[in-house]
């Protein structure tokens, strides 16, 4: 059963705008597909034991890598998210493989993650000149407003689409990910990484490559939701709150079930918005204060995540 439940889901996302499509609604499913999307990106890499606090940056670079190739020299989103995604990779490969060859994991791993949040974070914030530093930045808009060229379309409709096709990718590169040999070389490499080099496994290539894919996902990820918004801030798309914001959502859904990230997200954009509307500015920060709190309980009384402890309570199967 827990075979079909992805297309049962994906069935309803089909039909949804059909039957209902209200652009506020509409707007939520949008936003709530592309962070699951985002989620999904970085539970390619972290159900694996790869604990990476980092990927606020990378969102950040596919965010304003795009729009910045944009807006200053007129490349088209269609090769500016491709060099987002490369340099993203790039970056990640820069700090992975020093970790990977110098044996640093675990939490000094995500020490070393965190410093790189926080350092895109400083970058796009001191370069205001660039990038609009802590007042955003807004990606130079089509007379008419749609334009398949520069990736801007104003019916939510469309976007619905392209945000559902997105995390289908999303979904699908998972998939492939959990049914090829790179999952039982990086489950080895979790388990003990001098044994799993003693049978054969290349250590570090193995950890680079799924850290370069994660990471390349992630930009993918924040050029959607640059484009998607129309406006990008260092707060929203770096940081290590965004990254915290990944860890929560992933746990919370359940990190090893591949619906998992899209749960969490559905639990965070819907908490955002109810603090959003119910307290308007007095709850600016709130929401992060309360993911921790939940992350701390989902920890200790819900490890498998929400999906994870349902599958394993209705249907007997252990998750991890």
């Amino acid at each position: 059963m827990s075979r079909f439940f992805p297309w049962l889901i994906g069935a309803v996302l089909i039909g949804l705008p059909f039957v209902y499509n209200s652009p506020y609604p509409l707007h939520i499913i949008i936003v709530v597909l592309i962070w699951s999307f985002v989620y999904t990106s970085w539970a390619v890499m972290g159900r694996f034991g790869l604990v990476s606090l980092g990927h606020g940056g990378f969102l950040g670079v596919g965010a304003y890598v795009t729009a910045l190739l944009w807006n200053n020299f007129g490349l088209s989103p269609w090769i500016g998210i491709p060099v987002a995604m490369v340099a993203a990779a790039a970056l990640a490969v820069l700090i992975a493989y020093p970790c990977s060859r110098f044996r640093i994991t675990g939490h000094y791993f995500a020490l070393v993650t965190m410093a790189l949040s926080a350092i895109v974070l400083q970058v796009i914030t001191a370069t205001r000149d660039v990038t609009g530093g802590s007042l955003g930045y807004t990606p130079q808009r089509i007379a008419g407003g749609d334009s398949l060229f520069a990736f801007q379309f104003t019916a939510k409709e469309t976007w619905y689409w392209i945000a559902l096709l997105v995390w289908g990718l999303g979904l699908l590169v998972r998939w492939q990910v959990e049914r090829s040999m790179m999952r039982y070389a990086l489950e080895a490499i979790s388990e003990d990484e001098d044994a799993a080099s003693a049978a054969g496994v290349h250590v570090t290539v193995e950890k680079l490559k799924i850290t370069a894919l994660s990471a390349a996902m992630t930009a993918l990820g924040g050029a959607m939701y640059c484009q998607y918004q129309m406006f990008i801030s260092p707060d929203t798309v770096s940081g290590i709150s965004a990254s915290l914001q990944m860890v929560f959502a992933s746990v919370v859904g359940g990190i090893y079930v591949l619906i998992g990230p899209t749960v969490g997200a559905i639990i965070t954009i819907m908490l955002a918005e109810v603090l959003r509307i119910g307290f308007g500015t007095a709850a600016v920060g709130w929401d992060n204060f309360v993911y921790g709190i939940l992350l701390v309980l989902f920890i200790i009384y819900l490890p498998q995540g929400i999906v994870g402890s349902l599958q394993a309570k209705f249907m007997g199967k252990k998750i991890g």
